[in-house]
């Protein structure tokens, strides 16, 4: 980790990078972070509305405030997957600790997320929902959770991806799966209790279900569930870890 710190400027040097060239010579440019977003509100709030009745009120809300975060962690787990093999030449050319490459992924899909969600707190506010300040103070530390989470995920995505290209491929379609084993197009009220063990046993859930008690239905999440995820999330980034130490011996030799 003292290595890491030290390569610090280097991580937020890949950070700038990558936001500033994420939408280069498009033609709304950085409008993208925040357009990206709605238009999937816009396909999913009519599938669920018009074609496929959810029957909660405000479902746009509902659906958005849990579709920042997912669109976070599946972005992560899918593009995470090509963090070393697209910077194959910078690995083959220089020595810097590799785990810089995933670190600074996930870094900038993070700030992404942040951006995000001036367009959540501007619904919310427009819409008349409003925001529970007691409530928002436990946002930042659900955040930081979720960073944990999908840091580990990316960190062991990114290493296999090395030796296995199509793994890429795998991780897209599970990324499918996982965001319907997890609340996101749903409310878990609206799952009969005797699956909620088996839901909430994906971390994702858990950090979602927060997500919409803090946005949407303005109040506390459960910590005690937090303190969980937290603690699994710690397991991830440290198993993570030990795929990405183990695996990046050879990572020059697969180049």
């Amino acid at each position: 980790m003292q290595e890491i710190y030290e390569y610090r400027e280097m991580i937020l040097s890949l950070v700038r990078r990558d936001l500033k060239g994420r939408y280069k010579n498009s033609l709304l440019g950085f409008f993208w972070t925040f357009l990206n977003p709605l238009l999937q509100l816009m396909i999913y709030t009519f599938a669920f509305s018009v074609v496929m009745p959810m029957g909660i009120e405000n479902y746009y809300m509902h659906l958005f405030v849990a579709l920042i975060p997912w669109i976070f962690f599946s972005t992560c787990m899918t593009g995470g997957a090509r963090a070393i093999i697209d910077q194959q030449d910078m690995v083959k050319k220089i020595y810097f600790p590799r785990q810089v490459l995933p670190i600074a992924f996930v870094t900038s899909q993070f700030v992404n997320m942040l951006l995000s969600f001036v367009v959540v707190f501007a619904v919310l506010i427009v819409s008349g929902i409003g925001i529970n300040i007691q409530a928002i103070v436990v946002l930042p530390a659900v955040m930081v959770i979720q960073y944990l989470f999908v840091l580990g995920i990316a960190l062991a995505c990114s290493a296999i991806s090395v030796y296995y290209r199509d793994m890429e491929q795998i991780f897209g379609i599970l990324s499918i799966g996982l965001m319907y084993a997890s609340p996101v197009v749903y409310s878990l009220n609206s799952v009969p209790p005797e699956f909620h063990g088996i839901l909430n046993s994906n971390p994702m859930t858990v950090l979602i279900v927060a997500y919409r008690d803090i946005l949407f239905y303005k109040q506390i999440p459960d910590l005690k569930c937090l303190f969980i995820v937290l603690l699994e999330s710690l397991c991830v980034v440290i198993v993570g870890w030990c795929i990405f130490e183990k695996l990046q011996r050879r990572f020059v030799e697969e180049f």
